[in-house]
């Protein structure tokens, strides 16, 4: 098999990535990396030295892929599936490429900053980070109101981003009741199935997740 993905079934980083592998539809093997074995640390620190996953192994290629937006272009161009994960008209691809930015920066580091806190055990103001949340949500609300996805009709990078971000970040902060057009676009994400897939297959790892009794129990 050409590719192995370096990852955890759990780490919300490593949805986006198992978003745009499934969507593509190519044969990958799995590498569960667990972070507390010091075996499995050294393995994936001599392929990525910052040690952080999820990093894509292309044996047919013999090259390594970390970050998980490069890795999602890197599959648009060397392996393709029938949506493209980047339009090919250079301004529309911009939009997609700034989507993502948004959802990484602003919906899934807010979110981890305050699960971090959580598990490592600080007191902490987290009023900064849920007033990031906030601010995205009325952002993501006010951009749905014309669009099925986020960068328009189609299923994109920007998309494999905001799935998991949301996920995670609404067991911290529940979408307002009013944003109907978020909880609609948020339905459509989980009921996609390269996304279903995802989470189904998380199942199994969710109770490790510190805010866990906030999962909505039909994913359960």
């Amino acid at each position: 098999m050409s590719l192995t993905l370096y990852y955890h079934p759990l780490a919300s980083f490593c949805h986006k990535v198992l978003i745009a592998l499934y969507e593509s539809g190519v044969d990958f093997e799995k590498r569960i990396i667990n972070l507390g074995e010091e075996a499995d640390r050294a393995e994936l620190q001599a392929i990525w030295p910052l040690c952080k996953f999820p990093v894509l192994r292309d044996h047919a290629r013999v090259r390594d892929v970390p970050e998980t937006s490069i890795i999602i272009e890197y599959l648009d161009r060397y392996y393709p599936g029938a949506q493209p994960m980047l339009p090919a008209d250079w301004d529309d691809a911009l939009d997609v490429r700034l989507w993502d930015r948004f959802f990484d920066n602003y919906v899934q580091e807010p979110m981890q900053t305050i699960v971090n806190a959580h598990l490592t055990g600080l007191s902490c103001d987290q009023t900064k980070e849920r007033t990031k949340l906030k601010t995205a949500y009325k952002m993501i609300e006010k951009r749905m109101s014309t669009r099925s996805w986020i960068c328009g009709e189609a299923f994109s990078l920007a998309d494999c981003a905001a799935a998991p971000a949301l996920f995670y970040a609404a067991t911290l902060l529940p979408f307002p009741e009013e944003y109907h057009h978020l909880q609609n676009y948020f339905e459509r994400l989980v009921t996609r199935p390269s996304v279903k897939q995802v989470l189904d297959e998380s199942k199994p790892f969710f109770s490790m997740y510190p805010f866990a009794a906030d999962i909505p129990e039909r994913f359960l």
